[in-house]
């Protein structure tokens, strides 16, 4: 019972997720990618505040020690740096792209860093199971059908995006590896926010803004900072609490899928046969990937 309370928390945060891109989509429409990437991290970051200070509150109750100045801890300040600056990278590439290719064709192509990371992984010399290999094999010729045309050229939006799954491919690895030294919450709080300033502070100089075009964006605004941000990210904690890292990936790999089927309901977006080939030997790659992490946790 409590390892389906975890998947249901997973489950939940993929469908926030997947139709969170129809939201961003919905944005480019009033201001420009880099304003919408500023507001969006930089409310996610203060609506996490709360939850830390609750989680705190709670800890101190406990008899534990909180750590209330985030600035004294050294590895804090570089997580939120190097997270914070992939962060940023992700999020722009993925909302300039989004202005160029569709919500559905997006959420797949952003997950692609579920077989992305065990390539980067390759490099950092790790170990990476021959299963893992197929899946990847399998995830890039499902990328050939949903992203390159007849005449072999890719669209500029899809090369975008391409280029945000591999950025947030270093972000889960970064995280993989400050999580471990400090705290998760803080370290999310502090990447949201280094990647919101950045962010607004490329849009001055970029973009231009009006005070109306961000009231005609509020709502996607605060459904992607609010519940994309902030609330999916505190339900894949709790989540993965409960229940194994592999099968917390194929739940929240459902991302890609939600994300097509609110694009085809919402924005009437409809993509060919071969797309949706693409698709189907993605998300198959997805699952694929996971197998030898599934059989570790069964042993």
């Amino acid at each position: 019972m409590v390892r389906f309370k975890g998947e249901i928390y997973l489950l939940l945060a993929a469908i926030i997720w997947g139709s969170a891109f129809i939201f961003q989509k919905m944005g480019m429409d009033h201001i420009g990618p880099f304003s919408f990437s500023a507001f969006r991290y930089v409310i996610g970051a203060l609506v996490l505040l709360p939850v830390i200070f609750i989680r705190d509150v709670v800890t101190e109750r406990k008899g534990r020690q909180a750590e209330i100045v985030f600035f004294r801890n050294k590895n804090l300040l570089k997580g939120a740096f190097f997270c914070g600056l992939a962060s940023f990278v992700a999020g722009s590439l993925q909302q300039v792209g989004l202005v160029y290719t569709t919500a559905g064709k997006a959420g797949f192509i952003t997950s692609m860093d579920i077989v992305i990371v065990p390539l980067i992984l390759i490099i950092l010399k790790r170990e990476v199971p021959a299963l893992t290999w197929f899946g990847i094999a399998v995830a890039a010729f499902g990328l050939y059908l949903l992203c390159i045309t007849d005449g072999f050229t890719i669209q500029i939006g899809d090369g975008l995006v391409m280029g945000c799954a591999v950025a947030y491919s270093f972000q889960i690895i970064l995280i993989d590896h400050y999580s471990e030294k400090t705290d998760v919450l803080k370290l999310s709080f502090m990447q949201f926010m280094f990647a919101g300033i950045v962010s607004g502070v490329v849009a001055v100089f970029a973009e231009t803004i009006s005070f109306q075009s961000v009231i005609d964006c509020i709502v996607p605004i605060l459904y992607v900072a609010v519940l994309e941000v902030s609330i999916a990210f505190t339900l894949q904690i709790a989540g993965q609490k409960y229940t194994s890292a592999a099968i917390a990936t194929v739940i929240m790999s459902l991302e890609s899928l939600f994300a097509a089927v609110c694009g085809a309901l919402f924005l009437h977006e409809t993509m060919s046969a071969r797309e949706i080939m693409g698709c189907v030997l993605m998300f198959g790659a997805f699952i694929i990937a996971q197998i030898p992490e599934m059989r570790a946790d069964g042993k």
